[in-house]
């Protein structure tokens, strides 16, 4: 009774289990549940696709307006830029609310936008 008592409390404590390695944490959304209407701010294109991974998602750069999911508006000033389609670029990766990455092939992308010069476009289209 005393035997199974112990090898009961060593197969539960388990000391011979390595634990699984720690991985850091990487905020990426998982695949189709990025909503490209919720995204504004601060915004950092990358475009070297070993950094991929680490992107908040992917888009693609439509030459056409009318094919665009998001029609996007370049501010110049960051407090602006606080509705969908308002985007501040910057050139700092980690001062960024949203890393995306640039995919030269539309359907690789999570959602396509395009630029416009006038600030009322801007926007998400409607579907």
């Amino acid at each position: 009774m005393l035997a199974e008592l112990l090898v009961s409390g060593l197969l539960a404590l388990n000391p011979f289990a390595t634990p699984a390695p720690r991985v850091p944490y990487v905020a990426v959304a998982p695949v189709g549940s990025i909503e490209p209407c919720r995204i504004y701010g601060t915004i950092y294109l990358e475009r070297d696709p070993r950094r991929r991974s680490a992107c908040f998602g992917v888009i693609y750069e439509e030459p056409e307006e009318a094919f665009a999911d998001v029609l996007v508006f370049a501010e110049d000033n960051k407090l602006f830029a606080d509705k969908a389609g308002l985007w501040y670029f910057t050139e700092a990766r980690d001062f960024a609310d949203y890393v995306l990455f640039v995919s030269n092939k539309r359907e690789l992308a999570d959602f396509s936008v395009s630029y416009t010069k006038v600030r009322s476009f801007a926007g998400c289209r409607k579907q």
